[in-house]
């Protein structure tokens, strides 16, 4: 407790210059929000990245192990898949074609790339309520299911739908029409997606192979052990497809986009920059201030106060700058991530733990700068007042 009664001093020292107070306020502010946006981007690109791995209506996942992203997808025989059907344990099989096709916005006559699922109608293979409602409205051959949380270039689809209850265009140069919506959102590697029929899928890509599927997906009977399940296939199935959960399938694709990409390296180097600038403007500010007040710090060397006593004053100044710049990077960068998601569609949102880590960082950033400080404060010599 005997820290906290030494706080007035700190509070003191930092209110004598206001300017030079809200100067620092304003810079640890600023390098706050820095850490927010970097931050936030990164999580809304691998949220974005793997949601529809997690969307996906199955136990275990079949995949090609050259598998990276689905922005290139590899694919491999629907063999295995019947394969799988055959172990105790598996209660059903469903497949996925995947493709990046075309899409043609109606209005402006732009093209645009687009994530294209083929499913089969009459078996559910994602958990999105509204794809599981209007399985039906596919059957039918150039029947889709549109994503309209995707980037609105796509055109205003959602609201036409909902005013005319159908959207007629062109994918890969085949007319299509849309008969009904659901929401994934975009991604880095998507803008936006569509899910058809594996029939109409092979219609819009009539290069592929129907016994070649990009994604095979496995559901297990209730009381299936799904470790062992998974361990016998990895064992029994021929390596040219790997056995996986659904959260490791997305785990794959979130590897590869913050190791295999700049973009993940860009973001993290953009973290490291805030923190560092912040590091410089708390120093900058906290140097100035004891070098200002260094007759005073010398005069109190030679009452008997200690350089730890000293210290603890400079570390509580920091402290204090850092709760200061905190709070309105904060409410700043809440404004900012809704501005941000308006613009970009990504789902960019502040959570609990990205808040208490730029919380904890920008601590560790003004503590650190405190530290350096000190140097010139141990300086302060009693013998140069007199």
């Amino acid at each position: 407790m005997k820290m906290f009664h030494k706080t007035p001093l700190a509070w003191r020292q930092l209110l004598k210059k206001r300017t030079r107070l809200l100067v620092a306020v304003a810079g640890i502010t600023f390098a706050d929000i820095l850490i927010f946006i970097q931050m936030g981007f990164e999580g809304a690109l691998f949220d974005a990245a793997i949601q529809p791995h997690r969307s996906l209506q199955a136990d275990l996942i079949l995949i090609n192990p050259q598998f990276q992203t689905l922005f290139s997808v590899k694919s491999f025989s629907r063999e295995r898949l019947y394969q799988a059907l055959g172990y105790d344990g598996v209660q059903s099989v469903n497949s996925l074609y995947i493709g990046t096709g075309q899409w043609r916005n109606p209005e402006t006559r732009l093209e645009r790339a687009i994530l294209v699922w083929g499913i089969d109608p009459a078996k559910s293979a994602f958990k999105f309520p509204e794809v599981q409602h209007n399985l039906d409205q596919i059957k039918q051959l150039n029947q889709v299911l549109f994503d309209q949380a995707g980037r609105p270039e796509y055109g205003v689809v959602g609201e036409i739908f909902q005013k005319e209850g159908s959207f007629n265009t062109e994918l890969n140069n085949k007319a299509i029409s849309v008969k009904g919506t659901f929401s994934n959102g975009a991604s880095f590697a998507a803008d936006g997606n569509v899910i058809t029929s594996d029939s109409t899928f092979l219609q819009i890509f009539p290069e592929r192979k129907p016994d070649r599927i990009e994604v095979g997906l496995i559901t297990l009977k209730p009381d299936a052990n799904l470790e062992l399940v998974q361990s016998q296939l990895i064992a029994e199935l021929p390596k040219d497809v790997k056995v996986l959960t659904p959260e490791e399938f997305a785990q794959i694709e979130k590897e590869y986009w913050a190791n295999s990409t700049a973009i993940g390296f860009i973001f993290s180097l953009g973290v490291g920059v805030g923190f560092i600038v912040g590091i410089v403007i708390v120093y900058q500010i906290l140097y100035s201030d004891v070098s200002d007040h260094l007759p005073e710090y010398a005069t109190l060397k030679a009452m008997g106060y200690t350089d730890y006593y000293l210290l603890i004053v400079l570390m509580q100044e920091a402290l204090l700058l850092a709760v200061l710049g905190f709070i309105p990077s904060f409410l700043l960068s809440l404004s900012l991530y809704q501005l941000a998601y308006i613009s970009t569609m990504l789902p960019i949102f502040m959570n609990i733990e990205r808040a208490i880590t730029v919380f904890v960082l920008t601590i560790i950033m003004c503590s650190v700068s405190g530290a350096i400080a000190m140097r010139k404060l141990r300086s302060a010599d009693p013998a140069d007042i007199f």
